[in-house]
């Protein structure tokens, strides 16, 4: 597998504190890093919360940054269901709540998109800002083009219950390598960032709890478009896309934003924060330190 030789040579930065906290009847896995304001990671697949390694340093030195495992994945507790996005938003919130934080930023990308979304519309108290990264949100209006020759192939294979992970178990290496060669546009990622995510999806009932994400996406669409149908997004939302997603993500979002702005990432694969965590930042930091609420064109 390619490898970015500048990355960091390891999945844990200086300064992280790793703590287990009992959210909405699970216990996450947290990493906690910095003090200040609260900000909200939250990853997809197939990642854990070395995600943002390369993003932790840049924001820690003005926010008290919280990213979590998500329920099933990395050390968090495998849990038999609850993978739906209306689940996983009120993991989220339990999780402020047990921290002790009334409010946060909250990022999102790939499966983290869905729940944060519902937690921002649920609870516009709570979230201060949010932003989005490549993901779709059900079957919101706006991803057409890019769904014209239908969803990647994968999400198919993940959503039949049971066969993924017996055709995988043995192989997660090589499908993780997959994903982190895709999503980096052939770069690859660090070393013990690669080898984190491996160990956090091999076994069956690891790749299981992986794969809930994908077989519960029905019900999470019908609770975002019944989200949408009943309310519109309040907090100040900033939508990232890179390849593939693109804008997709950006025009399923504006109908429904009161506050909005859009960006695109060029020569970037789906996973920003270790494919180009520099950009990345710049476009976070002004975001987070705004105190802007009126609406934003897209640019």
């Amino acid at each position: 597998m390619p490898v970015a030789p500048h990355r960091t040579p390891s999945p844990r930065p200086s300064g992280v504190e790793l703590r287990r906290v009992a959210a909405n009847g699970v216990d996450l896995n947290v990493a906690l890093a910095g003090e200040g304001p609260a900000v909200l990671l939250l990853h997809g697949f197939p990642h854990t919360w070395q995600l943002w390694t390369d993003v932790l340093d840049g924001l820690a030195g003005q926010y008290r940054v919280i990213a979590p495992d998500l329920r099933g994945t990395g050390a968090s507790t495998r849990a038999t269901g609850g993978y739906d996005a209306g689940t996983l938003a009120t993991d989220a919130e339990a999780l402020l709540d047990a921290l002790g934080e009334s409010s946060a930023a909250v990022v999102g990308i790939d499966a983290g998109t869905p729940p944060a979304l519902l937690l921002a519309m649920r609870r516009p108290d709570l979230v201060r800002q949010l932003v989005v990264m490549e993901s779709l949100l059900g079957g919101l209006p706006g991803a057409e083009e890019f769904l014209a020759h239908g969803a990647p192939w994968w999400f198919g294979f993940h959503a039949v219950p049971g066969l993924a992970e017996n055709v995988l178990t043995g192989h997660e290496a090589q499908y993780i390598d997959w994903f982190l060669s895709a999503g980096s546009l052939g770069e690859g990622v660090d070393p013990a960032v690669r080898d984190a995510f491996v160990r956090a999806y091999t076994g069956t009932e690891a790749l299981r709890c992986a794969f809930s994400y994908y077989r519960a996406l029905p019900t999470s669409a019908e609770q975002i478009q019944e989200a949408a149908g009943t309310g519109r997004l309040t907090v100040p939302t900033m939508v990232i896309g890179s390849h593939p997603v693109g804008r997709a993500l950006e025009q399923q979002l504006r109908p429904l934003s009161d506050h909005l702005v859009g960006h695109l990432i060029e020569d970037c694969g789906h996973i920003i924060p270790l494919h180009r965590p520099e950009r990345l930042l710049s476009l976070l930091e002004p975001f987070l330190a705004s105190t802007v609420t009126t609406a934003q064109p897209s640019i």
